[in-house]
């Protein structure tokens, strides 16, 4: 047989990948993250006691948004990069603006704070449990999602796994949300948003190890 015969002998039998089979895929392991991550936080770390209060559902609605905003963006984009040549197609400006957001609200937070309790506002009294919770508790959604990706067929490895990894920080940032009593806008923006950030680092560098074909 010649090589043009096997070729096309080969090419007959693919098909597409099925753009509403990987968008569902992606949305189920979407929810199934979130609900281990919420599940996690409630066993492990357990709820404010003060969520019933005004001023803890203001900042807690501030934080899921922000949180929200970020995974359910970044599954967006994931449903793109998980079929082939998926890439051309994916620009990650809609991911950047909850992040543009919070940081504009929090240097706005800022300036109209003294300068004497910006230290406070900015490094809380929780950061070094943030950082390590939202990552830890990322774990699990991370390996759902990648999951989910390797059963279609992505040719951006690092991009899927770094997309991956933030769909994975923002479901993490929601369940932690659940938990935290830090509510000063500058401290979500640099703890919550730093981590994410440091999930979809830990993404991408995962990503060619875990969904390569």
């Amino acid at each position: 047989m010649k090589t043009d015969e096997l070729i096309t002998a080969l090419s007959m039998g693919v098909e597409p990948v099925n753009r509403r089979l990987v968008n569902r895929s992606v949305g189920i392991a979407l929810a199934v993250g979130m609900a281990i991550a919420i599940g996690l936080t409630f066993v492990a770390l357990g709820v404010r006691a003060d969520l019933t209060t005004p001023r803890a559902l203001i900042f807690l609605f501030l934080k899921l948004m922000f949180a929200i905003g970020t995974a359910g963006a970044a599954a967006v984009y994931l449903a793109r990069l998980a079929r082939p040549g998926g890439e051309r197609r994916v620009s990650p400006g809609l991911a950047a603006l909850p992040f543009v957001a919070i940081l504009l609200l929090a240097g706005i937070s800022l300036g109209q704070a003294p300068k004497s309790h910006w230290d406070k506002m900015v490094m809380g009294s929780e950061w070094l449990e943030c950082l390590i919770s939202i990552p830890i508790i990322a774990i699990v959604p991370f390996a759902v999602v990648i999951w989910a990706v390797r059963k279609a067929a992505p040719t951006n490895l690092v991009r899927t796994g770094a997309f991956s990894g933030l769909v994975a920080g923002g479901v993490s940032a929601v369940a932690y949300a659940l938990h935290c009593t830090d509510d000063s806008l500058p401290f979500i923006a640099l703890w919550y948003g730093g981590t994410i950030v440091l999930c979809t680092l830990a993404g991408a560098v995962l990503g060619p190890r875990l969904l390569r074909w």
